[in-house]
């Protein structure tokens, strides 16, 4: 497969497996009281796990790791600057067709927030807050609420 048919797929694969999620955990020890984490993943089943391969090779950061939850296998890149340095351009360059490139471009303006340092202040972070439930309206669940992420913050 020659790079430009590579990208393409790609990018219809991201379109139809993909997530561009921002998630939120709990630590009493952060100022804000929470952690933001983004992160970019493709998931399929077991019998399909090489094309995650292909992938990972394209982009040449992140990890694949098994999902027993669900009993897939998922291509994620979770470190801030692979994914601002990798994924961003590569998705800028090359957009999704789907209302997938929606959540893309909300959680690229999570990701540069997080860059900043804006996930470092109550004000910020309430501003990521929104934006991450303005994403990803079906299929993904959530540990908090986002009236319990406020509450978080202003405790």
């Amino acid at each position: 497969m020659n790079k430009f048919h590579l990208e393409s797929w790609i990018v219809g694969f991201v379109d139809g497996e993909g997530c561009f999620s921002i998630s939120f955990t709990r630590r009493n020890g952060l100022k804000v009281g929470l952690e933001v984490r983004s992160s970019f993943s493709v998931s399929q089943n077991t019998r399909n796990k090489q094309v995650l391969l292909k992938v990972e090779e394209f982009f040449c950061c992140g990890s694949i790791r098994e999902s027993k939850r669900d009993n897939t296998w998922k291509y994620e890149v979770r470190n801030i600057d692979e994914l601002y340095k990798t994924i961003l351009p590569f998705f800028r360059k090359y957009p999704l067709l789907t209302n997938k490139q929606r959540d893309f471009e909300a959680w690229s303006v999570v990701l540069q927030k997080i860059k900043q340092g804006h996930h470092l202040n109550p004000e910020g972070l309430k501003e990521i807050i929104d934006i991450a439930f303005s994403m990803n309206s079906k299929g993904y669940s959530r540990k908090y609420t986002k009236e319990e992420l406020l509450q978080i913050l202003e405790s």
